[in-house]
Formats: structure tokens, C-alpha cells, sequence
């Protein structure tokens, strides 16, 4: 050890680690997200994206948007996997957990369907480090009053 303290991570930092160790489990070939929400202090459920319980995974199988040659953010009726953020609501329905108030931290800002569930589920600030644009998103959010918080990496200190 070269005797240097690692500097503790703030809470934001703390759990978008949490957010960024989900998005390893992604089976998605295009992007890999992952998402956490988070109330006072305390995970309720995570989330990456892929496929539903049971069936194949696009790495198994291929992408049939990158087949078909859809963009990225559009024709998601198309892809066999749900997102980061649907995954981890589900997760918290599956399991009973109240998911109201709570705050979402996610690799990437949220597409316009996640941003409806959220909204939905009662989430009220969803803090993100990678930006995908989608300006609806956006636009429902500031109407909904759902704060979005873009993370900025820290630097380490020397």
C-alpha cells in the first residue's frame, strides 16, 4: 500500500458505483445501463438491461435492431430486453417494495418510456452520469416536476 487514503465517496458517487456495477450484468450488444433506487440512504432494488426471466439474451442470439438497422432510441418494441430503469421497478413491484420518494441513480439519463414509468412509480430525482438524449424525456420531466441531476465524475486527488 503506498500509504495514500482512497478518498470516501460522497452518497451520489456511492451509489452510481452501485448503478455502474449493474450495467455489467447488461446482455445488451448496444449499450450497457444499469440503474439503482435509492431511498434515505438505503438501495431497494437494482436494474440492468437484457432480456426477460427465461428468455434469450441478445449476446445469445444477436440484436435484431442492429439487424434491421433501427437508431439508437427508436423502435424499442423491437428489442427483445427491457431497460435498466424498467428492470429495477420491477423489481421492487415483484418484491412489495414501496418505491415512492425514492431517488433513481443510473448510468444513462432515461428514455422517454422509462421516464413515464418512473414518473409513474413515484420516483422523484433520477441522478445520471452518461446523457442519452431524448428531448421528450426532457420536456415530461420539468412538466412533471421530476428532477433530473446530471452526476459529474470528481477528479482524484493527487
Amino acid at each position: 500500500m503506498s500509504g495514500q487514503k482512497a478518498k470516501r465517496p460522497d452518497w451520489p458517487e456511492y451509489f452510481m458505483e452501485f448503478a455502474r456495477l449493474a450495467a455489467r450484468r447488461s446482455t445488451c450488444l448496444r449499450r450497457q445501463v444499469g440503474a439503482v433506487i435509492v431511498k434515505d440512504r438505503n438501495i431497494l432494488a437494482t436494474g440492468y438491461n437484457g432480456a426477460p426471466k427465461g428468455i434469450s439474451h441478445c449476446a445469445e442470439v444477436g440484436c435484431l435492431r442492429k439487424k434491421l438497422g433501427v437508431p439508437s432510441g427508436q423502435r424499442h418494441e423491437l428489442c427483445r430486453g427491457l431497460h435498466a430503469e424498467q428492470n429495477a421497478i420491477i423489481q421492487a413491484a415483484y418484491h412489495g417494495v414501496s418505491i415512492r420518494g425514492a431517488t433513481m441513480f443510473c448510468t444513462h439519463s432515461p428514455c422517454v418510456i422509462c421516464l413515464k414509468m418512473i414518473i409513474n412509480a413515484g420516483i422523484e430525482k433520477v441522478v445520471f452520469f452518461g446523457d442519452y438524449h431524448d428531448e421528450l424525456a426532457r420536456q415530461l420531466a420539468a412538466e412533471s416536476g421530476l428532477e433530473l441531476v446530471t452526476l459529474q465524475e470528481r477528479e482524484e486527488e493527487s
